[in-house]
C-alpha cells in the first residue's frame, strides 16, 4: 500500500475517540480504594490472609541492597489471579489505563526486607539466595518459578497502606501494601522442567539461562520474574533483582541473542511503515533496507505524564546503536529503548531478515498514567499485525510520517541521527557487518 494512503487509513474516529477518553478518564481508582479495605477486612481470619493466591511478585529497590521483597496476591478476586498478571495478555483484551490501575489497586502487595545476597538482614552468616528454599523468600521464589499462580497463607503486621504507587515509565504502578510476618504454602506448586534444568545448573550464566528460556518459549514476563527472584544464574552470583532492573535487563538479554541471529540474515528490499496505537501512544516503525541499526526518538507531549505542564514544548528523547549495538545503557528513554528493540527484533526475526528501523513514539496527553513498559513491548510487537505502507527511500518515509507528528522534519532530523542520516553514514566506513 503506497504511505500515503496508508496514513489516510489510520485517521482516527474523533467521536469514537472522545467516548473513549471519557471512559477511561472516570476516574474509577478512588472508588476501588475505598472499597478494598472492606474485601481486606472479609478475607482476613485474626492476622493472616487465608487462601491467598499469588500470581506473582515484586522485589523493590528502596535502600539497596536491604531491599523490601513481596507476593502480590488479588485481595477478593482469587479465582481470577491470572488476570491480575501484567503481561501480553492485557493488550490483547484492550485494556486502558483505567483498567491497568484498578487491577494495581486490588492486588496486595504483602512484603517483608531482605538483602539482595540473603535472605536475611539480621545476619550476613545466613544461607545464600540460591540455597533458600523456606522462609519469606524462599516462599516468593516458589511463587515466581510456578506455571500458574500459587495459593498460599500470609501473616501480616498490621493493617494495609491503601495507596497507590504511581509506577514508573519501567514498572506498573503497584497498589495496597502491608507488612508481612511470615507466609505459607498451601500447595505444592508445579514448576516446569526447563526452569527447574535452568536452576538445577551450578554454572549457567544469568543471561544463557534467560535465552535458553525464551528458546522454550517463555515470554520476558516469566524470565524477569524468575530473575528477580534469584533463580537464575551461576550459583554463587545469584541474587535478588530489583523488579525495575530485571525488566530492562531481560529485555536487553534477548535483544541481544535475537540480534546475534539476523547479524547475517539478508536485508529487507522496500522500506515499511508500520503504526500502530494504544493508550494514548503513538509508534511509527519505520524499517530500510540495510545492515542492522534501531534507533527511539520519543515526543512526549505538553500535559502528559511525563511532560506535565500544559504550557511547555514537546519533550524529545532518543537513543540508538550500530550494528554492533551498544556498549552502554541508554540513560534518556531508559527501558522503553529495549522495550521497543525487542518487539522489532522479534519482527525481524520471524521473517529471518535484517534492517534498518526507526521508532518514533509519539506521547500524547492522553497518557495522563505511567502503566509500565509493558505497553511499550506490546505496541511495538502487535504494530507489525497488517498491512504497512511503503515509501520510495527512507528519507521520504520519515518526511512523509514527519507530517503526522507534533514536532517538525527539521527538529526530528536535529535530534534523530538515522533521520539525519548520520548513523547510516558511518556505517558506509565501517567494516564491522557483513559482505554485502
Amino acid at each position: 500500500m503506497r504511505l500515503d494512503d496508508y496514513i489516510e487509513d489510520l485517521e482516527p474516529d474523533e467521536e469514537a475517540e472522545r467516548r473513549r477518553l471519557a471512559k477511561e478518564k472516570s476516574y474509577a481508582i478512588t472508588d476501588h480504594l475505598e472499597t478494598f479495605e472492606q474485601r481486606f477486612d472479609d478475607a482476613l481470619s485474626g492476622d493472616s490472609l487465608v487462601g491467598s493466591t499469588a500470581p506473582s511478585i515484586f522485589v523493590g529497590r528502596s535502600n539497596y541492597p536491604d531491599i523490601p521483597v513481596g507476593v502480590l496476591s488479588p485481595v477478593g478476586d482469587e479465582d481470577a489471579a491470572e488476570e491480575y498478571v501484567t503481561d501480553g495478555n492485557w493488550y490483547q483484551q484492550g485494556h486502558e489505563i483505567t483498567d491497568v490501575l484498578q487491577r494495581r489497586t486490588g492486588l496486595l502487595n504483602s512484603s517483608k526486607r531482605a538483602n539482595v545476597e540473603s535472605p536475611s538482614i539480621a545476619s550476613r552468616l545466613a544461607p545464600s539466595v540460591h540455597d533458600t528454599w523456606d522462609g519469606f523468600v524462599g516462599i516468593q521464589r516458589e511463587v515466581a518459578i510456578a506455571d500458574r499462580p500459587v495459593d498460599l497463607e500470609i501473616g501480616l503486621d498490621g493493617k494495609p497502606d491503601l495507596g497507590l504507587d504511581a509506577g514508573t515509565d519501567v514498572a506498573t504502578p503497584r497498589g495496597p501494601r502491608a507488612n508481612a510476618r511470615n507466609a505459607e504454602l498451601r500447595e505444592n506448586p508445579y514448576v516446569p522442567k526447563p526452569i527447574k534444568k535452568t536452576l538445577k545448573d551450578d554454572d549457567w550464566q544469568a543471561q544463557g539461562a534467560m535465552t535458553y528460556l525464551y528458546r522454550r518459549g517463555f515470554d520476558v514476563y516469566d524470565i524477569n520474574s524468575i530473575l528477580s527472584a534469584g533463580a537464575l544464574g551461576e550459583t554463587k552470583q545469584r541474587r535478588l533483582v530489583p523488579t525495575r532492573w530485571s525488566i530492562t535487563a531481560v529485555d536487553d538479554t534477548i535483544g541481544q541473542f535475537l540480534r546475534g541471529g539476523i547479524r547475517t540474515a539478508p536485508s529487507i528490499d522496500e522500506v515499511q511503515v508500520w503504526a500502530n496505537e494504544y493508550m494514548g501512544n503513538r509508534y511509527w516503525v519505520i524499517l530500510a533496507p540495510g545492515n542492522w541499526e534501531f534507533e527511539l526518538v520519543e515526543m512526549k507531549a505538553p500535559g502528559s505524564i511525563w511532560n506535565p505542564n500544559p504550557h511547555d514544548d514537546v519533550w524529545l528523547q532518543s537513543a540508538s546503536e550500530g550494528f554492533e549495538g551498544r556498549s552502554s545503557y541508554v540513560e534518556e528513554t531508559a527501558g522503553a529503548y529495549y522495550a521497543a528493540r525487542l518487539g522489532v527484533l522479534e519482527h525481524l526475526e520471524s521473517i529471518d531478515r535484517q534492517a534498518k528501523c526507526l521508532v518514533l513514539r509519539e506521547v500524547s496527553d492522553d497518557y495522563w498514567a505511567p502503566v509500565g513498559v509493558w505497553q511499550v513491548r506490546e505496541s511495538v510487537r502487535n504494530a507489525f499485525e497488517g498491512q504497512y505502507g511503503e515509501a520510495e527511500t527512507f528519507h521520504d518515509a520519515v518526511s512523509e510520517v514527519a507530517t503526522q507528528l507534533p514536532i517538525s522534519y527539521a527538529r526530528l532530523q536535529r535530534k534523530s541521527e538515522l533521520a539525519a542520516g548520520l548513523q547510516s553514514n558511518l556505517s558506509a566506513f565501517s567494516s564491522s557487518g557483513p559482505d554485502r
